[in-house]
């Protein structure tokens, strides 16, 4: 929980997404436009959270679909050049995530400097993208080899797009991650993208780690931040931020402004 509360000095942080356009390689890659359209899309994105509020922000490949399990090494360049070209005005801590592979996160991570990084590094899933293993062990090694111990990791243990074939329940996977597998923070997850987690998932969860952070991932608005809020340590947001609440769509600056107004008046009347 300290290097938590080091990383993140506010009361229950908001961590906001970065929704990078499809980079160069997948399916949806605007090649019209290219890299340049990409960062520059990045820029307005960053620079509307920031004059939100919001306490940190994270870089991800959203729009890579179908996503998959490991990498291409195109995607990680790419996002290692679009969050250099952008580092100098990125004024609070950031993140990152390549979906949905967990040794190029932490190496992404590790080339640019992110405080800390989320993936699903424990588990296994039957996903879309077919049979998903964590790479903990893995991850954990390169984030020893690459001399970044200091990098948080968010541990995301209810994987979107699939279903565990592990049959412990969710606050015995939390509790394991934790055991077995160092996990910094654990990440609770809806179905999907923009899918809200329960509150009871949370709670249970939360009773399993006590001693270590745990985040709602995906779902957080508005009208749900208070409740999320008086359970889980702090909240992942993307797609409530964006223009009429669509993941794809760029970050409506007076949603991410009203947002961040009710987590304030939230975090006030939590003490």
């Amino acid at each position: 929980m300290e290097r938590f509360t080091a990383a993140f000095p506010v009361a229950k942080p908001v961590i906001a997404m970065v929704h990078l356009a499809a980079l160069p390689g997948t399916p949806l890659y605007d090649a019209s436009g290219g890299v340049d359209a990409i960062v520059e899309a990045a820029r307005r994105d960053l620079r509307a959270l920031q004059e939100a509020g919001v306490d940190a922000v994270m870089f991800g490949n959203e729009n890579d679909r179908p996503y998959e399990l490991e990498a291409d090494v195109a995607s990680t360049a790419t996002m290692a050049y679009v969050v250099g070209r952008l580092r100098e005005e990125i004024t609070v801590p950031f993140g990152v995530d390549v979906l949905w592979d967990a040794d190029s996160t932490v190496a992404l991570a590790a080339a640019v400097g992110a405080t800390f990084a989320r993936e699903i590094f424990t588990g296994v899933y039957g996903s879309d993208m077919g049979l998903w293993v964590g790479k903990a062990a893995s991850a954990l090694r390169r984030r020893r080899l690459l001399a970044r111990e200091d990098l948080l990791l968010l541990y995301n243990i209810s994987a979107e797009f699939a279903s565990p074939l592990d049959t412990r329940s969710l606050a015995e996977r939390a509790r394991s991650a934790v055991f077995s597998s160092m996990a910094d923070a654990i990440l609770v997850s809806g179905g999907l993208t923009g899918e809200p987690v329960t509150v009871e998932s949370l709670a249970a969860v939360k009773e399993a780690v006590a001693h270590v952070p745990v985040l709602a991932n995906t779902g957080v608005r508005q009208d749900n931040v208070a409740e999320v809020l008086s359970v889980a340590d702090g909240c992942i947001v993307g797609t409530a931020l964006k223009v009429n609440g669509v993941t794809w769509n760029p970050v409506d600056p007076l949603r991410a402004r009203r947002f961040m107004e009710e987590v304030r008046r939230v975090r006030q009347s939590l003490g």
